[in-house]
């Protein structure tokens, strides 16, 4: 047994995670969800908020908090998906179980009982809105330049195998081609927008790399399989841990031409930050000390999480895992019951050296 391991609740934890879960809370769509966690934290030691952008944050101490964690509640499926968790040979198996509901209830676990005990640096929780899909990290930029914190990371259900050091950066657009459209026989010649948006497609997918992909995630258009098209649109999205390559790739978009006669309309849809944690960084120190501590992997790796928006106001930031899964962002997602006592533990440690004051 690990140290400490024995003052972990985990069917606690487990408990709130099949409650989280079945609540639906799709990106821009989260208050049901943040409305069950006030009452879940009625009472709690500290003081509870909402701020501009929705989020639900949970302070304590005086002046800019030493730490800022953050557990997005949004999740990516729709409301009418069918929710709950199933379990099954020591796995729950169910939609958003681990991203982020595992994320949720570990803080619930672990924060409580540390403020408890006093004698802790000022500190906070923001429950985040709006970091899956086209949320750009709406909440976690807006307590992290509302709070200013020394140091924020951001919780994440699935993951605990590594952490997520470096914070690759996102530019997504939408690209529409228009123009007349027509009889596919009777006006052929007259150009498709379809076919340009092709085009225009396969030219954007050359500017990746297997280390800056990019990809298409959505395409629509046309009226039927005899017309020529009048419209047309998808949306991309360019990945990189470079913030050079967005940038790049941002010109190339101002760049794109339609052939005439058609008009082409390019909208971004929003950006993440990109940049890494200095590796000799008090803050993933602190974190790599714990982990050793547990026998947990010191292994790196970059990822798109809440800290990117800390990144983005150039606030020390990773990204931190709180058990092990499988298939996020799938009706079957999973996350490893067993692996929670090791993720609190984890988060317990890290509060312990981040925010224990002597005495």
């Amino acid at each position: 047994m690990q140290p400490g391991m024995a003052d972990v609740d985990r069917e606690a934890i487990v408990r709130d995670i099949c409650a989280i879960a079945a609540i639906p809370a799709p990106t821009f769509a989260e208050e049901p969800r943040l409305e069950w966690l006030g009452r879940r934290l009625d009472g709690v030691h500290g003081a509870l908020s909402r701020d501009a952008a929705g989020n639900l944050i949970w302070s304590w101490g005086s002046g800019r908090p030493a730490l800022l964690l953050t557990a997005h509640v949004d999740t990516v499926f729709p409301v009418t998906t069918q929710l709950g968790v199933n379990r099954h040979d020591g796995w729950l198996i169910g939609p958003g179980v681990g991203d982020n509901a595992a994320a949720i209830a570990v803080v619930l676990a672990v924060v409580g009982p540390f403020l408890r005990t006093g004698n802790a640096r000022t500190g906070a929780v923001a429950f985040t809105v709006q970091e899956e899909g086209l949320g750009n990290l709406a909440g976690a930029r807006r307590a992290c330049a509302d709070l200013r914190p020394d140091a924020v990371i951001a919780l994440e259900g699935h993951g605990l195998e590594s952490v997520v050091a470096d914070a690759h950066g996102s530019l997504r657009a939408r690209i529409t081609v228009s123009g007349a459209g027509g009889h596919a026989w009777v006006d052929r010649g007259r150009p498709s927008a379809i076919h340009e948006l092709l085009r225009i497609g396969t030219q954007l997918l050359g500017l990746g790399s297997p280390d800056a992909p990019v990809n298409i995630g959505l395409l629509e258009g046309g009226l039927s399989i005899n017309a020529i098209a009048p419209s047309a649109a998808l949306t991309v999205e360019k990945r990189a841990a470079d913030a050079g390559e967005l940038a790049a790739f941002r010109a190339a978009l101002e760049a794109l031409a339609a052939a005439a006669p058609l008009e082409l309309g390019v909208e971004v849809l929003g950006e993440r930050p990109a940049g890494g944690l200095q590796r000799d960084h008090p803050l993933l120190a602190t974190v790599l000390d714990v982990r050793r501590t547990l026998g947990l992997e010191p292994t790196l790796e970059s990822g798109s999480t809440d800290a990117n928006a800390a990144v983005g106001l150039n606030i020390p930031a990773i990204g931190l895992g709180v058990s092990r899964g499988r298939d996020m962002h799938t009706v079957d997602e999973a996350i490893e019951a067993g692996s929670l006592d090791l993720g609190a533990r984890q988060l317990e440690l890290i509060l312990d050296a981040m925010l224990r004051q002597p005495g």
